[in-house]
């Protein structure tokens, strides 16, 4: 494509993705099918890899985020960012209002709107283009979390008018979204959050923006902190401006002219918050008039114009009729409580998670006991204590199964471990999720395969288990009557299953899904042995002389060799052509960069940083995010930032991507 062609693209590719975003992910309001914006995004990817220098500062494919940082640097704010005091009951909030009324000698009216439950970040833009986001911190410096907060697709990169304007609001996630988001760490055995807030939080810190873009991170913009040239009169009139612009605003404000109508707002959200789809923790209040709020001012640490209602925690007792146990992807038994369902911070609860047998244990829960629940967050319910002098003497303690509730293949507990799992790759109860990660990126890569076909094509009865995908090609001529599945697509998709068959020994190891077996662990195993076979026949005492591979993970590696379900897939694999064999030998004869680190930095023009990555890998070296003295080499691209400075500082060798192409050729 001529170059004034690809430039004109970008930019006209850019507008249109960054109008759909706003459209999908802040007016409710989608104008196009997701394939057509997918195909959209592909093509501005594709233009900015060939053409880097006309990206732009705005470009929607930040929204999956760059590279990884060594820090957060400090931002100190133009204003101070205020935290609000605290008012609990009635009392409180009628001195609030009296306090302003007498401040102000007139009649004030008051904005009530939901207090979230998340972080609150400070967003800056000039000429209307998103330039820096930043945590609140300790209201006079924060830090510079930019990269990260590009990628929360309900914050607008671009406004409607090209403005310089400082705003304020609270980073969240839903709770249905944090339900799922726990479920899937659950499974694949990563520490669940506590709360939705702590998983806001802690998805806005990540140095690698990348998994922050994979957290289903949202927003409601609260205030305007500053604008330049425009004057308006009320905070209400403020968000209905910010709203226009293309943020999305806080919801169900509620105007309110006197503490009685205040403390009917404070009552009806106390019993409806449950209803809500995001977690509140309390309703804040604010004197609506903008010139009213300068008159009252603010204390060191306060401003006096506002005030923040906290709901009183909720707990009822209720009993607890039976645990059930569900199964995850990685096979982990996860008992429930039944309960007697009880009304509960606004919803009513009928189950409530017992986390592992541990937890069981160490309250002594039994079947038939009255217990305390609360919501953990006020989202999640749990068990906080037995009521033990209510007990009859017919509760019933409560053993964990031995084998798994739903295929009935032997479960086990490896020793430090708090979760009991059944050992069947195949197991009804994990075989969706299982899939979902054998046709993943980091394992088989089967492009077009996502979860959405997936599930379609088990629905239809096309796949049972992974080896099952190595045969749809016998269905062709039924699949492309499922809608959406052309020829084409069809075609795309039987291809994309074919060429998987040559992926590497690593991946198809991965792919399995062995517990504690990652990506890397993968590769290590890989390179020891000539195929899978060999790994398969491997002792323990072999398995544990593999660098990294400790004796959990092997006696994890054993426990599913041992199950026939799983030595079957294999066999049925090799059957349809999918490659068990090592590039051991191979590997071993180009491993050049053995032992050695690099660090990537900056745009290169021949390859993705993804290839080169995988380029140093194999030839026997690694890759890191962030340059130490342990770093070998920086190949540095175009517009290399503050790695490439460290490397000067530090004495690290920098190689451009020319000398880099002469030693691979090479």
């Amino acid at each position: 494509m001529d170059k004034a062609l690809a430039k004109a693209r970008v930019e006209k590719l850019t507008q249109d993705i960054n109008h759909h975003n706003i459209a999908y992910h802040v007016q409710d309001k989608p104008e196009i099918e997701d394939y057509e914006y997918d195909m959209l995004m592909r093509e501005l990817i594709e233009l900015e890899e060939t053409y880097p220098e006309f990206k732009l500062p705005n470009s929607p494919t930040q929204r999956v985020g760059g590279e990884v940082l060594d820090g957060f640097k400090e931002v100190v704010h133009n204003t101070q960012k205020l935290s609000l005091s605290n008012v609990f009951d009635e009392g409180d909030i009628r001195d609030f209002d009296n306090r302003a009324r007498k401040a102000l000698e007139e009649e004030v009216s008051y904005i009530v709107e939901l207090k979230i439950d998340g972080l609150t970040v400070v967003l800056n833009y000039e000429a209307g283009i998103f330039v820096r986001g930043a945590t609140r911190g300790n209201g006079i410096k924060g830090e510079d979390i930019t990269s990260n907060l590009k990628t929360v697709k309900s914050i607008p990169l671009t406004l409607k008018e090209p403005l310089d304007i400082e705003v304020r609001g609270e980073v969240f996630i839903g709770k249905k979204e944090f339900e799922k988001l726990n479920a899937m760490r659950e499974e694949m055995e990563e520490q669940v959050f506590a709360n939705p807030r702590n998983a806001a939080a802690g998805s806005l810190r990540q140095l690698d923006a990348k998994i922050t873009a994979r957290r289903p991170l949202d927003i409601f913009v609260f205030n305007l902190e500053h604008i330049e040239e425009k004057k308006l009169r009320t905070h209400a009139e403020a968000l209905e401006y910010l709203k226009s612009l293309g943020f999305k605003t806080s919801p169900y404000l509620i105007e309110c002219n006197n503490a009685e109508e205040i403390i009917a707002q404070c009552d009806y959200w106390k019993d409806k918050r449950g209803e809500l789809p995001f977690e509140i923790d309390g309703l804040v209040i604010k004197v609506n008039d903008l010139s009213q709020r300068e008159v009252l001012g603010s204390t060191t640490k306060t401003p006096r114009w506002a005030t923040a209602y906290k709901f009183p925690p909720e707990k009822k007792a209720t009993k607890l009729v039976d645990i059930i146990i569900q199964v995850g992807r990685t096979g982990a038994m996860t008992p429930t409580a039944v309960l007697e369902p009880v009304r509960l911070a606004g919803s009513v609860v009928g189950r409530a998670t017992l986390h592992n047998e541990d937890f069981i244990k160490e309250k002594d829960i039994r079947i038939g006991d009255m217990v305390i629940v609360q919501k953990a967050g006020d989202v999640i319910p749990e068990i906080v204590e037995v009521v033990k002098d209510k007990r009859m003497g017919n509760e019933i303690p409560y053993e964990m199964p031995k084998n798994c509730p739903v295929c009935g293949a032997e479960s086990a507990r490896e020793e430090g471990e708090a979760a009991i799992k059944c050992t069947n790759i195949s197991c009804p109860a994990q075989l969706k999720r299982s899939l979902f990660h054998f046709v993943s990126r980091d394992a088989m890569n089967i492009e077009g395969l996502g979860p959405q076909i997936m599930t379609l094509l088990m629905d239809k009865g096309f796949i049972k288990d992974a080896a099952d995908i190595y045969k749809l090609h016998e269905k062709k001529d039924e699949i492309m009557q499922i809608d959406r599945m052309g020829e084409k697509s069809v075609n795309n998709l039987l291809d994309a299953i074919e060429a998987s068959k040559q992926n590497p020994l690593e991946r198809l190891i991965f792919g399995l899904g062995i517990r504690m077996i990652g990506a890397r662990a993968s590769k290590l195993i890989a390179n020891r042995f000539t195929n899978i076979d060999e790994f398969f026949a491997a002792s323990f005492e072999d398995l544990i002389t593999i660098p990294e591979i400790g004796d959990k993970m092997a006696a994890s590696i054993i426990t599913f060799f041992k199950q026939e379900q799983n030595r079957e897939l294999i066999e049925r694999l090799k059957i349809f052509g999918v490659n068990t064999n090592s590039h051991k030998k191979k590997q071993e004869e180009k491993a050049q960069f053995k032992g050695k680190t690099f660090v990537l930095t900056g745009a290169l023009m021949s390859m993705s940083r993804d290839k080169a990555k995988e380029i140093i890998e194999g030839f026997g070296g690694k890759v890191s995010g962030s340059v130490s003295k342990k770093t070998n080499y920086v190949l540095a691209g175009e517009d290399a930032g503050s790695k490439l400075a460290k490397a000067n500082e530090i004495g690290v060798e920098i190689i451009n991507e020319e000398d880099f192409m002469k030693w691979i050729n090479n």
